[in-house]
């Protein structure tokens, strides 16, 4: 128990260890200064930027960052379309696996454009070489650029004084995929690679197992998609039980590189952001916000999975290793609940472990950590959903002390204070509005069979899938049968709406305050780099996310705690 414990406090330390440099690079890459890679990717962006025909110094507005965001978006999404509907007649798929049906198809593009990597589709039997490398791995590296790239600009409309000129998008992207992503994804493809995960292009292997059973067993890219799914917090696994099959998590060695790899470049753009704006103060409360909520989170959750299953117990059989259900023996129960509260403070949505098995408050926990989505969250978009957090609390703040709302000398007015309102209100407005209308359809037709639990642990895998969806995560609750039109349709409308509209609100936000006069900071001006702030700050978060929740969940987990 001891062992298990102290491998999670490990894994932990030794994440913001090697997430202290690493925001220090990424805010070099940022403010465009010299860094050790120059030689290797300077040639390599520069002949992308000639065959596109892009200015990487041309400075660009806030608007005309999101169109660039949302142009390159729609036309990978035709992309996607082509080949996940035509991959059964397109070249390398060795095993012969289907094309998708159209619904699925939109389900799956959308999903892996947004970073949130639902599959309701098995990996390596829904999926053809092709359609996993030039399209889903391919995204999981724009969809986490795209996310770092208009966080690059909102680092920067906080950073200058008055300006309406916040950088290059092109630019910002194209190198957080070279110069972060690319190398960091490397480096876990290889380490899993040398521990047994596939990385080539023939078609399933047979072997007799123990048994004397004949089995096919699928290989592949495995190890190039499983290092991008973890470092860009990205999360969707080549095969169908994500990181808790052997050939993608093969041993503890790689369950700590990969889950930390969870948690390595969200923690690092908190760090990025101080030594960019030269404001370590504010880092460090941001941090300790995001942290405490994380630790509010995994401590019950590693102490519930640990002690066991209550019904279990009273059939009168002994848990020495705690809940197992769903898990592996290879990782235990502490990990297996580490890596599910990992995943989902922030966008990954990778798996060890089935959250459909965890007890019902930890399940409850990995729900809160979807619905606030803000602590640590995905590469770039968790700090953007953080930022809108930070603008309520200093408009409530100064109200409450009677100053004027100023966030790093920028006045906070209606304006501001109506968008950050409205993206706030969003997320419990399109996981609720959901599941109200998911569950209806289902009382009025339980003979279409979506759930394969009853009860309040059914409405528990409806809320989680679109808790997912709108949080741009991708876990799921397994047992809900969600390959359907509507599954397909309605997850993708959230995924969509949820991945875009967050961005947008900040963005504009960030957009707005730059262009403000700035104003210097005196006795009156209330300060954001402190503890009582990031108190302020954390009971916002409470109040506004958790509590919009708090009905939805004594409907799910809470009851079915209690039911037990």
């Amino acid at each position: 128990m001891n062992t298990e414990i102290l491998g999670v406090i490990l894994t932990f330390i030794l994440t913001v260890v090697c997430a202290i440099p690493l925001g220090k690079y990424i805010a070099k890459v940022f403010g465009g200064e010299a860094t050790f890679l120059d030689a290797v990717f300077n040639p390599i962006e520069k002949l992308f930027f000639q065959i596109s025909g892009i200015n990487p110094k041309q400075e660009m507005t806030w608007k005309q960052h999101l169109t660039a965001l949302l142009t390159i978006n729609l036309l990978w999404f035709f992309w996607a379309m082509f080949i996940l509907m035509n991959q059964a007649w397109l070249p390398w798929n060795p095993d012969g696996n289907p094309s998708m049906s159209a619904d699925l198809a939109f389900n799956t593009a959308i999903s892996f454009l947004s970073n949130t990597n639902l599959q309701h589709y098995s990996g390596e039997s829904g999926m053809s070489y092709l359609g996993q490398i030039a399209c889903l791995t391919l995204f999981q590296f724009i969809s986490a650029g795209a996310g770092m790239a208009v966080c690059a600009m909102v680092f920067n409309a906080m950073k200058e004084r008055t300006t309406d000129k916040l950088g290059n998008f092109y630019n910002y992207f194209l190198k957080s995929c070279t110069r972060i992503l690319l190398p960091l994804s490397l480096v876990v493809a290889l380490i899993t690679l040398f521990n047994g995960t596939p990385m080539n292009v023939e078609g399933k292997a047979s072997f007799i197992s123990m048994q004397g059973d004949t089995v096919q067993v699928s290989r592949g890219p495995a190890a190039a998609m499983i290092g991008i799914k973890q470092i860009g917090t990205n999360g969707g696994g080549y095969f169908g039980v994500n990181s808790a099959h052997p050939l993608e998590n093969p041993n503890y060695l790689t369950n700590i590189v990969e889950v930390g790899s969870i948690l390595l470049i969200p923690i690092a753009m908190v760090f990025a952001l101080g030594y960019y704006l030269k404001g370590k103060k504010l880092a460090y409360t941001i941090f300790g916000v995001m942290t405490l909520g994380f630790l509010l989170f995994l401590i019950p959750s590693i102490y519930l999975e640990m002690n066991g299953n209550t019904a279990i117990e009273r059939m009168g059989i002994t848990q020495q290793l705690g809940s197992m259900e769903g898990k592996e023996v290879r990782f235990g129960s502490a990990a297996s609940a580490y890596w599910g509260i990992s995943t989902t403070v922030t966008s990954n949505g990778s798996v060890n472990a089935m959250h459909d098995s965890f007890t019902p408050l930890t399940g409850m926990f990995t729900l809160l950590g979807m619905m606030i989505n803000a602590l640590y969250g995905g590469v770039g978009v968790g700090f953007l959903n953080f930022y809108v957090f930070i603008i309520i609390a200093v408009f409530i703040s100064g109200l409450m002390v009677g100053r004027t709302p100023e966030f790093l000398g920028k006045k906070i007015e209606a304006r501001e204070m109506k968008i950050a309102t409205i993206i706030a209100l969003l997320h419990p407005l399109m996981i609720l509005g959901a599941t109200a209308l998911s569950s209806f359809i289902f009382v009025k037709n339980p003979e279409i069979g979506w759930l394969n639990n009853p009860s309040f642990h059914g409405f528990s895998e409806m809320l989680y899938e679109y808790t997912s969806s709108a949080a741009n995560n991708g876990s799921g609750f397994e047992g809900l049968g969600d390959n359907t039109l509507w599954w397909n349709i309605s997850c993708g409308i959230v995924m969509v709406l949820s991945r875009f509209l967050p961005i947008i609100g900040p963005v504009a936000i960030a957009g707005i305050l730059a262009n403000k006069k700035y104003i210097p900071e005196s006795a009156g001006t209330l300060k954001t780099d402190t503890g009582t702030f990031g108190l302020m700050v954390f009971a916002v978060i409470f109040i506004v996310a958790a509590l919009s929740f708090f009905p939805a969940l004594t409907l799910g987990p809470i009851a079915e705690f209690f039911s037990l």
